[in-house]
């Protein structure tokens, strides 16, 4: 299998014989969209919520809340038509000590809006590995679904 890494606000779409990598989540989470069927998949590195926060253009891979579109506009220009499913990885608050009582935890808010935005595009949410405080890596297998996180602190999970 050819292993594509994904970098922080980045994505790919991926098939039979690649596994779609990303290393190092914090308070990013990384959005995977299977299409079971088709045996393809797609997965984004999001770094913030929305892009409410910056100024500029960004890449929509940068946020949660742009992530999910541009996936399922992907894998529709693949050919796949049929019902898509998720998972979710990451969001954690790496730094949670360090917050003030009521601060901003990003990692949340990136969960948050990934949900909202899989909710919004009525892709069903099958498998996560969320919130903590610990960093993961993810190794999405796209002609299958699965999904293996790796942390230091939480070991290897398949989802």
């Amino acid at each position: 299998m050819s292993e594509r890494r994904v970098k922080v606000a980045d994505h790919a779409v991926g098939g039979a014989g690649e596994v779609l990598a990303t290393i190092g989540l914090g308070s990013c989470v990384a959005i995977m969209l299977h299409a079971p069927k088709a045996r393809i998949g797609a997965l984004a590195h999001a770094l913030l919520p929305d892009d409410g926060m910056v100024r500029g253009v960004h890449p929509p891979a940068k946020f949660a809340a742009t992530s999910v579109p541009l996936l399922v506009s992907d894998l529709r220009a693949k050919g796949v038509s049929e019902p898509l499913v998720a998972k979710l990885v990451g969001g954690a608050a790496m730094f949670a000590n360090l917050l003030r009582t009521g601060g901003v935890n990003m990692g949340e808010r990136n969960i948050e809006a990934a949900r909202a935005a899989l909710k919004l595009a009525d892709i069903p949410l099958v498998g996560e590995d969320v919130g903590g405080d610990y960093g993961r890596s993810v190794y999405f297998t796209p002609d299958d679904g699965m999904v293996v996180v790796r942390s230091l602190r939480g070991g290897d999970r398949v989802l």
